[in-house]
């Protein structure tokens, strides 16, 4: 024991003050500038806001983040007795001109009426939120017919690339910006999920090239919530991986960071890359404990998939490929 002592008594001071000289400044600029992005904010007030998939969910509550500031909103989706309501609170929270469109994303004319509607009510369009999205929570091969995969896709990849080809017109002429709600199983493998996940990475991509298209006149912004509490997903991910699986993110928690990964328009590190390159905006980690950014940038190790997904991946192996 007094061995062990020794041997730390002689190692630990050299070593602490190693640690302060060298990661202690940085660590100390790395707040600094999470401290300064805060300080220049967009100012969406009197701006018009676009959000698809705004009658629950992620989208509900962004909407409710706009509203607050003030900001005029257009909330899409299928079903108008909840988009009444989402809009009503909306008005009460402080937006000045609210109107619900319902149509359906995953239908190119219905999405060609998002846009003319709300041009045609408000004269612009400032933001455009691509929100609207279906779960899945079926093994690949349990599918009763292979084509009911085709929906998953239709909603959550070309739902957001139809409306964006029509908003890019107006978008340009107010130097606006592209929001895209993906998932952070376009990086990281879920079982049940393969066609899903799919969707949402190929929303990754897509929305990635498009930035270094159409930039600088219009900005992207990328969100990768992980798992979010919505009447929607809750019982499925219940049903299908079991209460004690489910790492779940409030849903007003994950619109909040979404609002503030929008509306920053300071210096932000974790984007410093994609600015040097010609992008304009980096992707946004919603979970709480940014699981899903360590786990990016140290691969999935085939223990993590063992423990998380048992029943189907525990004798495969993941390469980061």
């Amino acid at each position: 024991m007094d061995m062990l002592h020794t041997i730390l008594n002689f190692l630990l001071p050299p070593l602490t003050i190693s640690f302060l000289v060298l990661f202690y400044p940085f660590y100390l600029f790395t707040k600094l500038m999470s401290c300064l992005k805060h300080l220049h904010f967009e100012n969406v007030t009197g701006k018009v806001v676009l959000i698809t998939g705004a009658s629950s969910g992620i989208g509900e509550h962004v909407a409710y983040e706009y509203a607050k500031k003030g900001a005029k909103l257009a909330l899409v989706a299928r079903r108008k007795d909840r988009l009444e309501i989402v809009a009503e609170t909306s008005r009460q929270l402080g937006s000045g001109d609210v109107i619900i469109i319902p149509g359906d994303v995953s239908n190119v004319e219905d999405c060609k009426k998002f846009i003319d509607e709300t041009i045609h009510h408000f004269g612009k369009l400032d933001h455009l939120i691509n929100n609207a999205g279906v779960p899945q929570t079926v093994i690949f091969e349990d599918f009763t017919q292979i084509q009911d995969a085709n929906s998953i896709m239709d909603i959550n990849f070309w739902g957001s690339t139809y409306i964006t080809y029509f908003a890019i017109p107006h978008l340009r002429k107010s130097k606006g910006k592209i929001v895209v709600i993906s998932s952070a199983t376009a990086i990281i493998p879920l079982q049940a999920a393969s066609v899903y996940s799919a969707s949402k990475a190929a929303l990754v991509k897509f929305f990635e090239t498009l930035r270094v298209e159409i930039s600088p006149d219009i900005k992207i912004t990328i969100a990768l919530p992980g798992f979010i509490s919505t009447d929607m997903t809750t019982p499925q991910f219940k049903e299908m991986y079991g209460s004690d699986f489910i790492l779940s993110e409030s849903v007003s928690r994950c619109a909040k960071a979404i609002f503030r990964g929008i509306g920053e328009e300071f210096l932000d590190l974790r984007s410093v890359r994609a600015i040097v390159v010609g992008f304009d905006s980096s992707k946004v980690l919603c979970d709480r404990n940014s699981l899903f950014s360590v786990l990016r940038k140290l691969w999935v190790s085939p223990l993590f998939l063992q423990i998380l997904f048992p029943t189907k991946v525990a004798n495969e192996s993941y390469d980061g490929g």
